[in-house]
């Protein structure tokens, strides 16, 4: 029998601008960071300690304990894991919080999608202040929201009277700061987070996201403590980054229990497996030993920061565990030459700027070493 010659149109390569996607996709690409097999990778802000060997048994414990029961869904409200998380935000960060003010979901990227879910969404705005986390617009565009830009000072803070200017034109629904700030490091005045909130509120009642996904390297300490007397005032985290957890992929808000109420409208059924519960909870149980590795982390930022200066670069003063750096006519070509010596670190977008994430001493002294071997090629 004569084999069916394939047509011309199923042939061709599609392309995705070829598809009926919606307009506002078009064009655009996906999150990512270049994952290359080099000796030393400082690109992704991971924390770089694996963890503990009791940790990593007590994890098998508890996801074996979960295996024996797969065959039931897990606990759609994973009531233990936010009574645990509510726990460790109370300890750690100065403030009374319940069951009720806390939500987990897989990442903190998805806490932020089910709050634009339910807060944004087509005919809706968000907005934020670049650069900033690429995701928060990201996000907005996956979820219909129209995404406004607002601006940073060259010292990459927020500049008050500006943003609230573009708060009372634009009157958006949903307001996304990030302190300490990513890719900057930067932290923000708890007055200028006040001052913010109060004018989305008088704008139109607003909900007003701090992303604190690195708070735990901070200098200071986190603004968990102004959501009292705030309903619309929201702090996301992650275990991705203090927790050593990156591959869990467990991210958590702080809220009003209405808040809370609000995203479970759109949460999937059932959206946090059982084995991802277990595991979170494992690591809830040594937040002491995860928290010492945090340490050393702010002490080896303290010291990339120290000596980059040194070297002659500009360095952004960093309250996370990754350092911003530069200024280079060409930014992408010193990333290059960094390569070439074995180390990668993130061309972030911000003209003239690279960032390096804060790695082991061995891994810090590696880039050092490459950084000296490149300026001094550079200044030849």
């Amino acid at each position: 029998m004569t084999g069916t010659t394939p047509s011309t149109s199923a042939a061709a390569a599609v392309r995705i601008d070829d598809l009926p996607i919606r307009d506002e996709l078009r064009g655009q690409s996906p999150y990512g960071a270049p994952q290359l097999h080099v000796p030393v990778r400082l690109n992704t802000n991971e924390n770089p300690y694996p963890l503990p060997d009791e940790l990593v048994d007590r994890i098998a414990e508890r996801v074996a304990d979960a295996a024996r029961e797969l065959n039931r869904y897990p606990d759609r409200d994973a009531a233990e894991l936010r009574t645990k998380l509510a726990a460790y935000l109370s300890e750690t960060g100065g403030v009374e919080l319940g069951t009720a003010n806390v939500w987990a979901a897989n990442g903190s990227n998805e806490v932020l999608q089910q709050l634009l879910q339910a807060f944004g969404g087509p005919g809706r705005t968000a907005l934020g202040f670049d650069p900033s986390y690429s995701m928060h617009a990201l996000i907005a565009r996956g979820t219909g929201t129209d995404w406004i830009s607002g601006t940073r000072r060259p010292d990459y803070s927020i500049d008050l009277g500006e943003a609230l200017a573009a708060i009372a034109e634009h009157r958006p629904n949903v307001v996304f700061l990030c302190s300490p700030n990513n890719p900057t490091g930067t932290a923000l005045d708890p007055a200028v987070v006040e001052a913010v909130y109060d004018a989305a509120q008088a704008a139109r009642p607003s909900l007003v996201i701090l992303d604190e996904a690195y708070i735990e390297f901070s200098h200071g300490v986190s603004l968990l403590t102004l959501l009292e007397g705030r309903p619309n005032l929201v702090v996301s985290r992650t275990m991705s980054k203090a927790f050593g957890a990156a591959g869990l992929r467990l991210g958590y808000l702080a809220a009003d229990p209405a808040v809370v109420d609000a995203v479970q409208l759109v949460r999937l059924p059932y959206h946090l497996s059982a084995v991802t519960q277990a595991t979170a909870l494992a690591c809830l149980e040594h937040t002491g030993t995860l928290l010492g590795y945090v340490a050393e982390l702010k002490q080896q930022r303290d010291r990339i920061v120290a000596e980059l200066t040194g070297m002659g670069c500009e360095v952004t003063a960093s309250d996370a565990n990754f350092v911003q750096f530069g200024r280079f006519e060409d930014a992408h070509a010193v990333w290059q030459a960094i390569l070439d010596h074995g180390v990668l670190v993130r061309d972030n977008g911000v003209p003239g700027m690279l960032r390096v994430t804060a790695g082991t001493d061995a891994e810090n002294t590696a880039f050092l070493d490459a950084m000296r071997a490149v300026l001094k090629e550079i200044n030849r």
